[in-house]
């Protein structure tokens, strides 16, 4: 094999890739089914792409609909891939990059969203610079003990991520997250 046409690691590592890898949320509306979501993973895991984050939801129950969030990356040819198998999966009703959506509005992404629990103990000093810290990331206490906070976060993935960094050094124990959800600003919904 040509030493330039190495795998990469990329379902895809017969075309020599030159472009720059992007995050991408997409949005895919399906028939709330058993084995639909292990359809749509089977797709990801069968072509070695990578999910970042996924949440699932039904979203209109009197029609058996739910609403599959996915958080990927890859170059512009992966995704349009992606996007493609996705739609060819027989539940699938619609695929939107939403990524793609909000740059058409002038935006540089959607509207994402993550909500987190986050275990931190705490004592002493500690405690008093965790309480410090997540009143100011806005992040409430859902439980505390005299060892423990358990708080409650919510924002942007980035925002997550600051916050479980910070609270490392205080006596981080155990973080549990939602993973995405994700929306186009503007009056237009997913169209079906």
């Amino acid at each position: 094999m040509n030493a330039q046409l190495q795998p990469t690691g990329s379902a895809y590592f017969m075309a020599k890739e030159t472009a720059v890898a992007e995050r991408h949320t997409l949005a895919v509306l399906v028939s709330n089914e058993p084995g639909v979501l292990a359809r749509v993973i089977g797709l990801f895991s069968g072509r070695g792409y990578n999910i970042d984050s996924l949440t699932v939801t039904e979203t209109e129950h009197e029609k058996h609909l739910s609403r599959i969030t996915i958080v990927t990356s890859g170059t512009p040819h992966v995704l349009e891939q992606i996007k493609s198998q996705l739609e060819r999966i027989v539940p699938v009703h619609k695929v939107t990059d939403l990524t793609v959506s909000a740059r058409h509005i002038g935006q540089d992404h959607p509207l994402e969203r993550e909500l987190a629990l986050i275990k931190v103990a705490g004592k002493g000093e500690s405690r008093v610079e965790a309480l410090r810290l997540a009143d100011a990331f806005k992040a409430k206490v859902a439980d505390a003990t005299t060892e423990h906070f358990i708080f409650e976060i919510t924002g942007k993935t980035s925002k997550i991520d600051q916050f479980i960094s910070i609270m490392q050094p205080l006596g981080l124990i155990e973080v549990c997250r939602t993973g995405v959800a994700a929306m186009n600003r503007g009056p237009q919904g997913m169209e079906r």
